[in-house]
Parts: C-alpha cells; structure tokens; sequence
C-alpha cells in the first residue's frame, strides 16, 4: 500500500505480484475504488506485476472539491507512474477509468504496451443525466441515488446469488465522498473523446457484460469499430461491473490480450 501527493492530490495506490514481472494498471469506475479489482488481480498477479489505485475523489484518495476533468485524472495517474518510474505498461480502465486510459493512450501511446476498455466508451452519457445525478448528490447524499446505481452495476443473478456481497458493494458506493462523487460526474459529463479513439494505436481489447445498462454491448462494440485494430468481447451474466460479477472470465480476457500483443 502506498501514498503519494501528486498534483496537489494525495493518491492511494496498491501493488502485488513479482517485482521484475510487466506492470499492469487498472483503473476504477465512478462510486468505487481498487477493491473492485481484488479477484482479478488474484488471478493475474502471478505473472504481472499489478498496480491499484484510487482515482481523485475515490477510496483512500483525496477527494477535492470539483469539478474534475478527464485530463486532470489522467495527469493524476501519469504522475503516479512516473513517481514510481514506469516507463511502459498496460492498462485496464473500467467506465470512466476507461476514459482515463484512453486519455492516457492518446497522449503517451509510447509507453503504453496494451489497452484494456472495461465497460466505457469515448463519451458516456449527456449533460442532462449527469447534471441530475450531481444535483441529487449534492442535494441528498448518494443514497437517493444508490439503488438505481446497483441495478446497473450488477444483474438480478447477482442479487439473488450474492445478496451479502451486493450489500457491501452497495456500502463501498455509500461510502464514497459525495464532493469525489459529482466531480467525477462533471468529468464524465464533459468528456468526449471519439476523435481520441480513432487516433488511437495501442493493441486494444473492449470488454463489456452482456447485461451492462449504463454503457450497452452496442456502445462498447462502436467504440472496439472505432478504435483501428481493436477486439470486441462480451462477458456473460454480467452487468457494468464484470470484474466483479464475472471475475474469472474478466481475469481471462485480459490475459489472453496481454499474452497475444506478447506483453510478457
């Protein structure tokens, strides 16, 4: 576990696996933190060397008053890997962490090896949605929000197969600070980087769970058409948070792109 103030920000970050293994990043979604990775990250670590963290706003991370931009979020994240004295790595990005990644990718293709896009796509929603969602954030506190935010995050299977663990997924996104929370919200409300993907160059692989509602198969197989050379996948029974309703078939597609672009 390691801290790090970076753009005036104090970052969270958790590492595991072999030291002299390639680095893997993974990026979270809005309302979550690095928790979400915990099963895949199991199943990947012994041949990766994997990086956590808690983007602005989120988990153990500073949460600034915002609003936030996608930029400023992946300056964040470069910071971090430049502190660390990462040159080259893969990301995987979920949501608007695969906003992050792609901004990431467009601006340092260099250094990036692989390209993971986990249920996002260039532009996520409209200014409507997102200025409703910080209105009633800020005017009555993530609860008013939470449930319809878990009925996208994860089918009804999963409810009903896991109604404890669902509970708690519900506490992490309860627990997030609502000033993080609508930051990240003006982020997503103003990103639009499809000129970004089509620029992209970066071996990249499209994830998405068959049931997501929040960015549908639809949406993340445009963004795979989008991309030159990008792969298209879905993740059955599962919602917009695959890695952990479907974490073994997540961990196994992120290991089949890596191992096939030979990052190794």
């Amino acid at each position: 576990m390691g801290f790090r103030r970076l753009n005036g920000v104090l970052l969270h970050w958790v590492e595991s696996g072999p030291d002299d293994a390639p680095l893997l990043v993974f990026s979270n979604s809005l309302g979550s933190d690095l928790r979400i990775w915990d099963e895949v990250t199991t199943a990947l670590e012994g041949r990766w060397r994997v990086l956590r963290y808690d983007s602005r706003g989120h988990g153990l991370s500073d949460a600034p008053p915002g609003p936030y931009a996608i930029d400023a979020l992946a300056d964040d994240l470069l910071a971090l890997l430049d502190a660390r004295d990462s040159d080259r790595f893969a990301l995987v990005g979920l949501s608007v962490g695969g906003l992050i990644a792609q901004a990431v990718a467009a601006r340092r293709p260099e250094r990036l090896a692989a390209l993971v896009l986990c249920d996002t796509a260039p532009k996520i929603g409209g200014a409507d949605l997102w200025n409703a969602r910080i209105t009633a954030v800020e005017t009555d506190g993530l609860e008013a929000i939470a449930d319809g935010i878990m009925a996208r995050w994860f089918t009804p299977g999963f409810f009903e197969r896991e109604a404890e663990a669902a509970a708690g997924w519900r506490n992490m996104l309860l627990r997030t600070p609502a000033a993080g929370y609508a930051g990240t919200c003006a982020a997503l409300r103003d990103a639009d980087l499809s000129a970004t993907a089509a620029s992209l160059r970066v071996p990249t692989l499209c994830l998405v769970g068959d049931a997501d509602l929040s960015t549908p198969p639809e949406m993340v197989r445009w963004t795979a058409e989008t991309i030159p050379g990008a792969r298209f996948e879905t993740i059955a029974e599962a919602g917009h948070l695959p890695c952990i309703e479907q974490p073994a078939a997540t961990a196994a597609l992120i290991a089949r792109h890596l191992t096939e672009v030979g990052f190794v």
